[in-house]
């Protein structure tokens, strides 16, 4: 057998993939060290141990092994999705072999592709909404200017009326001029923020309790807002205000989501090794936004950062396709998942100023 053999347990244990070894009953017989890291356990805790303890739920694992086994043949299953033992869920290209001369033992590896598969989403995401903020942006510039038109028409209009002694008409231009000035308020939300981000040493956490109180404050009495955080985040460099917009944002939203009674949790934790867009960097500060509302409805999840998309009657959709710019701005990412009861957005933002680029 392979663990036999110091040499070739050696290489194996130092491959970047998963390599496990299951015996004819399919139960664990070697894992080598990214084997062990991936299950979240020791090679002396998982050895023995069938496959469907291993990866619990679908046994595509199992059925994947059975019919190496009966077939002999060599088969690979792209961007399977695996259920771990503590919980997680990860995607991954899976690989079994029939060991020649070793029975019925079947080797199986595991390439995980959560990270390259998160790096060319977030990339898409990036474009997509570079994209769709320059045709907003170019749009709010055409309308800036008749909109202006139209508001001193109107006031020059409401002097006429004045002189004329006309007065129970002004009533008609003064609704011209608040809708103009309502409306140049939403082109220049449209616009996103006007001024540079003014960096300074900032902490996480302050910026996360000024948005709980004001959450707090606007939320129901039946509104429970919770607060989970890693006190070892270190300051990161930071518009303070603009991050409290964008935290602000969508919190908020949690908020709408939850209604009359429901929870909003804020959680902070810390990440090593993250790539955000194109870059790697070595530290980086999470923040989850997490409330047990409905959920996004599925028709809007993937443009929902893009601007003037929104699930509410009353909404203008920009709330979050301006907190993700402002997150850009400082080299960050908003993400999200959802499911009915269980929404969490997800701020990722880099701590180091070092970073590298991806090849």
């Amino acid at each position: 057998m392979i663990q036999d053999d110091a040499f070739y347990r050696r290489v194996l244990d130092n491959l970047t993939f998963t390599a496990l070894l299951f015996d004819a009953s399919l139960c664990l017989s070697y894992v080598n060290s990214a084997g062990e890291r991936l299950l979240g356990a020791s090679a002396r805790q998982l050895l023995g141990r069938p496959v469907d303890d291993l990866f619990p739920g679908s046994g595509q694992v199992r059925q994947l092994l059975g019919h190496v086994t009966a077939s002999g043949e060599t088969v690979t299953r792209r961007q399977l999705e695996l259920d771990l033992p503590q919980g997680d869920r990860i995607t991954a290209d899976a690989t079994a072999t029939l060991m020649d001369g070793a029975g019925s033992e079947v080797l199986l590896e595991l390439v995980p592709l959560d990270r390259f598969l998160r790096i060319s989403r977030d990339a898409s995401l990036v474009s997509q909404q570079d994209v769709a903020r320059e045709l907003m942006r170019g749009l709010a510039h055409e309308v800036k200017n008749p909109l202006g038109g139209l508001r001193g028409a109107a006031q020059l209009l409401e002097r006429e009326l004045d002189a004329a002694g006309k007065t129970a008409l002004k009533e008609y231009t003064e609704v011209i001029i608040q809708e103009a000035d309502r409306l140049q308020k939403l082109v220049d939300r449209m616009l996103g923020p006007s001024t540079r981000a003014e960096e300074q040493e900032t902490n996480i956490h302050e910026v996360l309790e000024r948005v709980r109180a004001l959450v707090a404050a606007e939320a129901g009495p039946g509104v429970h807002v919770a607060r989970d955080y890693d006190p070892s985040i270190p300051e990161v460099r930071a518009d303070k205000g603009q991050l409290i917009q964008a935290v602000l944002n969508i919190a908020r939203n949690a908020a709408q989501a939850v209604g009359e009674r429901g929870e909003i949790v804020f959680r902070s934790r810390i990440l090593r090794n993250v790539t955000l867009g194109a870059r790697r960097h070595r530290l980086a500060a999470r923040i989850e936004i997490i409330d047990d509302g409905p959920g996004v409805p599925p028709e809007l999840r993937d443009r929902l950062f893009y601007p003037m998309v929104t699930g509410r009657a009353e909404g203008t959709g920009l709330g979050l396709s301006i907190a993700q710019s402002l997150v850009q701005r400082h080299g960050g990412l908003i993400e999200f998942e959802s499911a009915p009861g269980h929404t969490v957005f997800t701020i990722l933002i880099p701590i180091d100023q070092a970073s590298e680029e991806q090849s």
